[in-house]
C-alpha cells in the first residue's frame, strides 16, 4: 500500500483546499464556514518523487457529542493509519488552546508531526511563525492553501518522513472496479448501507439528515468481484435547498452519478416513493447509467403496509419496469447479497458488446413482427443495426422516413432487443439514421427510344382533347 498522511486541525483551518492543492483535484468540498468536511476523505499525491495517499478530516471542534463526536471519531482512525501527521493551523486566528490540545492528542500517537501554517497570504510570515514556535516542531511550514504557495515545499518535507519499506505501486484509477454512486433523499440510509457492505463504520452515520456533504470513495471487494462505492449526499427538492453547501453538495452527487456506471437510487420504504426519488432516477436515465432500485428499512413494515408500497412502487416506476426492485434493510444487513447480484447484472448488460449481424437479424425479425405506421402513405423503412457504444448499450438503425418513426415504435424496438438479449438493469438507446437519396440532386437523362415515346405520348393527348 502507498504510504499515508493525515491532515488534522481545527474547523475551517483550510485542511479540504489544502486536500485539493495537494492532490490537484477539486473532490473535497471547500467552503468558508466550519464543519463542511466530517468524514474521511482520501486521495493521492503525486506531483513529488514518491505517491502517498492524503486524508482529509473534519475539524476537531473539541465537542464531543452529536456530530462531532462522530467526526472526531473518524479523526482519530485517521491518525491510526497515517505515517505522517500534518497539523494544520491558521495563521490569521493565530495560536488558540484548542491547537495545543490537538498536538497533545498527535504526540501521543508517537508519529512525524508537520505544522502547516495556512492563510499566510498578506502576512509577515516570520512574525506568523514565530507565534507557533512554542509548538517545538522543527518542521513548521508557511503556506497558502488557497492560492498553492508552500505546497511543494511541505510535499518535500513530508517524503523523508515517509516509510522507506512501504509499496509503491500505483494502481490503476478505480482498479477496473464497478463504479456504484449509492444516491437517494436524507436520511435513506446510505451510509448505514456502505458500512454494513464493509462491516465497518467507515462512515458516520446519525440520525440528523444530511451528515454526508462530499462524495465519498470507497473500495469493496465482495464474492470475487471489485466495486467501488461512491456515498453521496442526499438530494432534497430544490425549493427546500437554501444552504450553499447544500447546493454544492447536491452538484457533486449529480457529478457522482455521472461518473458511476450502476446508480443505486435508495428508497426509503416507510416514507413511499416521492416524487424526489423520480427525480433522481431521472438523472440516472438522463446520464444513460444502470439503474437498481433499493427499497430500504424494509424490515420494519407489516404486511399490509409492504403491499402498499409494492402497488405503489408498481404504479409509479412503470416507465422503468426494466430496473430491479431489491428490499432490503442496511441496518441488518437483509437483502444486499441480492442487491449486489443486481448490481452485477446492470452492470454487465449495460456494457455488454453487441455484434452488428446480429443486431441486423434482429431488427429483421423485429420488423416483421411489427411494421411501423405509415406517414403519408408509406412505411419507413428499416435496413440494417450495429452497435454505437455502450452504457448504455447504444443501436444504431439505419434506414428510411426514419424521423417520422413514432415514440411507441421506438419503446417496441426497445423492448425487443431488451427481451432478445437479457439487457436487465439499463437503459437503451436507438439512434435513428435515415439513408441519404443516390438520385438526390440527379436530372434523369431520356433516352432517344424514351423521348419518341414521350412524344408519342404527348401527341396522342393532344388528339384526345380535340
Amino acid at each position: 500500500m502507498l504510504p499515508v498522511i493525515a491532515l488534522v486541525g481545527r474547523p475551517n483551518v483550510g485542511k479540504s483546499t489544502l486536500f485539493n492543492a495537494v492532490t490537484r483535484s477539486r473532490d473535497a468540498l471547500v467552503a468558508d464556514m466550519p464543519g463542511v468536511t466530517r468524514d474521511r476523505h482520501y486521495g493521492v499525491c503525486r506531483t513529488g518523487e514518491r505517491p502517498f495517499v492524503v486524508v482529509d478530516t473534519g475539524g476537531l471542534s473539541g465537542v464531543e457529542e452529536g456530530i462531532d463526536a462522530l467526526t472526531a471519531q473518524q479523526v482519530r482512525l485517521a491518525i491510526d493509519e497515517a505515517q505522517v501527521l500534518v497539523l494544520v493551523v491558521d495563521a490569521r486566528d493565530g495560536l488558540l488552546p484548542q491547537d495545543r490540545s490537538i498536538l497533545d492528542e498527535l504526540r501521543r500517537s508517537g508519529k512525524p508531526i508537520i505544522a502547516a501554517v495556512n492563510k499566510t497570504d498578506g502576512l509577515d510570515e516570520q512574525n506568523a511563525l514565530a507565534e507557533f514556535a512554542v509548538f517545538g516542531i522543527s518542521q513548521t511550514l508557511p503556506l497558502s492553501a488557497a492560492h498553492n504557495r508552500g505546497t511543494e515545499e511541505l510535499i518535500a518535507a513530508v517524503l523523508p518522513l515517509l516509510p522507506e519499506d512501504a509499496h509503491e505501486e500505483l494502481a490503476p484509477e478505480d482498479g477496473g472496479s464497478i463504479r456504484v454512486a449509492i444516491v437517494g433523499r436524507p436520511n435513506a440510509g446510505k451510509s448505514t448501507l456502505i458500512n454494513r457492505l464493509l462491516g465497518e463504520n467507515r462512515l458516520i452515520v446519525s440520525d440528523v439528515a444530511g451528515t454526508t456533504r462530499d462524495p465519498i470513495r470507497v473500495p469493496l471487494e465482495r464474492d470475487g468481484k471489485r466495486y467501488t462505492l461512491i456515498d453521496t449526499a442526499g438530494v432534497r427538492r430544490k425549493s427546500k435547498v437554501d444552504e450553499g453547501v447544500e447546493k454544492f453538495s447536491v452538484i457533486k452527487t449529480l457529478q457522482s452519478m455521472a461518473a458511476a456506471q450502476v446508480v443505486v437510487v435508495m428508497i426509503d420504504a416507510r416514507e413511499n416513493l416521492a416524487d424526489q426519488d423520480l427525480t433522481l432516477i431521472g438523472h440516472a436515465l438522463d446520464e444513460g447509467r444502470a439503474l437498481v432500485i433499493a427499497v430500504n428499512k424494509w424490515d420494519d413494515m407489516d404486511t399490509y403496509q409492504r403491499e402498499q408500497c409494492q402497488r405503489a412502487l408498481e404504479r409509479r416506476l412503470v416507465f422503468v419496469e426494466w430496473a430491479k426492485q431489491v428490499f432490503i434493510s442496511a441496518l441488518h444487513g437483509s437483502g444486499l447479497r441480492e442487491l449486489m447480484r443486481a448490481v452485477v447484472r446492470a452492470h454487465t448488460s449495460a456494457t455488454r458488446e453487441l455484434a452488428s449481424s446480429d443486431l441486423t437479424r434482429t431488427l429483421e425479425r423485429a420488423y416483421e413482427g411489427y411494421q411501423p405506421p405509415l406517414v403519408r402513405g408509406h412505411a419507413p423503412k428499416l435496413r440494417f443495426a450495429h452497435p454505437g457504444g455502450s452504457n448504455p448499450p447504444t443501436i444504431v438503425i439505419h434506414g428510411s422516413r426514419t424521423k417520422h418513426i413514432a415514440p411507441a415504435y421506438r419503446r417496441y424496438l426497445e423492448n425487443f432487443f431488451r427481451q432478445r438479449y437479457k439487457l436487465e438493469g439499463t437503459p437503451i438507446r436507438i439512434d435513428f439514421r435515415d439513408g441519404e437519396n443516390p438520385y438526390a440532386g440527379k436530372k434523369n437523362v431520356l433516352t432517344e427510344a424514351q423521348q419518341r415515346k414521350r412524344q408519342r405520348m404527348i401527341s396522342e393527348m393532344k388528339r384526345r382533347k380535340k
